[in-house]
């Protein structure tokens, strides 16, 4: 497949930016590639496309899988698994932060938790334990404000993420 400028252009600042957020440069790559494209795409054409090696297309492919960011699709007529993303850009926001949540709030809420619980928390500094339960008191409140903001209709949270600036100078002006 032969990619445009700008498709090539995004496809390679989304692999730079993955770098950045801490996912593998050719994962996100694909994730780009499959995005763009809107059509389901068999693992060598990702490969010929990106020009990256099978094998590390293959593992991208898995990981992509595990975040649940894409899904195989079958075509008649064709034995190759060919693979796919979803086209709504809230859809994916929604999953990318689920699966995050998943894998990075609730354990470190998990671990606060316990700690908070441990028979050896006496043996700490007091600004220690209490650094602990406002880390807690922060990703409790983080994570719930998540759930909430995840439940919404994207165009409702569009118009909450506009409002922005405006929330706090409500909340300055009813201090008075």
């Amino acid at each position: 497949m032969k990619l445009n400028p700008v498709a090539q252009q995004f496809i390679l600042h989304w692999g730079e930016m993955g770098s950045k957020w801490g996912v593998n440069r050719t994962v996100s790559q694909i994730h780009a590639l499959l995005y763009l494209t809107g059509d389901p795409i068999p693992a060598d054409e990702i490969t010929e496309t990106l020009g990256v090696a099978r094998s590390n297309v293959s593992n991208s492919l898995k990981e992509l899988q595990n975040w649940n960011l894409i899904h195989v699709v079958h075509i008649m007529g064709d034995r190759r698994d060919h693979f796919a993303t979803s086209g709504d850009v809230w859809e994916l926001f929604r999953t990318v932060v689920r699966e995050r949540k998943e894998r990075e709030f609730d354990p470190t809420i998990g671990v606060l938790q316990d700690c908070l619980t441990s028979k050896d928390l006496k043996k700490e500094d007091a600004v220690v334990q209490q650094r602990i339960k406002d880390t807690l008191a922060l990703m409790v409140s983080l994570s719930t404000w998540g759930d909430q903001m995840l439940k919404l209709e994207p165009a409702t949270l569009m118009k909450v993420m506009k409002l922005g600036a405006k929330i706090q100078s409500l909340l300055s002006s009813n201090k008075g």
